[in-house]
């Protein structure tokens, strides 16, 4: 699972060709510590088919805001550089996240 920022977002997420996953965690964000080994093993059993990243907000908020993410956590999926679907909050759970990912693999 690549670890992106706000120096690298544009060219992993935005300018990729195909299905990228974001997940969209914060510091002290418990929800997002307990989807997180969720999200990793999605992304050993689904990573040839889409892309899996990450970015951590805290360190991101303007980048964050400018994806329209204002809660966490969020999981969203971008084809070819649009955002096309995404998991807020409660939304995003285990279960979620994969009936999310087989609807675009």
């Amino acid at each position: 699972m690549l670890q992106v920022d706000k120096e690298t977002f544009e060219k992993e997420v935005l300018e990729a060709e195909g299905y990228v996953l974001v997940d969209f965690y914060g510091d002290g964000c418990a929800p997002c510590e307990a989807l997180m080994p969720a999200i990793e093993s999605l992304s050993e059993k689904y990573g040839d088919k889409i892309k899996f990243t990450k970015l951590n907000t805290s360190k991101a908020r303007r980048l964050a805001i400018s994806q329209k993410v204002l809660g966490l956590p969020v999981i969203a999926i971008y084809k070819d550089g649009e955002k096309v679907d995404e998991l807020v909050k409660e939304e995003a759970t285990a279960s979620n996240v994969e009936a999310m990912i087989k609807k675009y693999i």
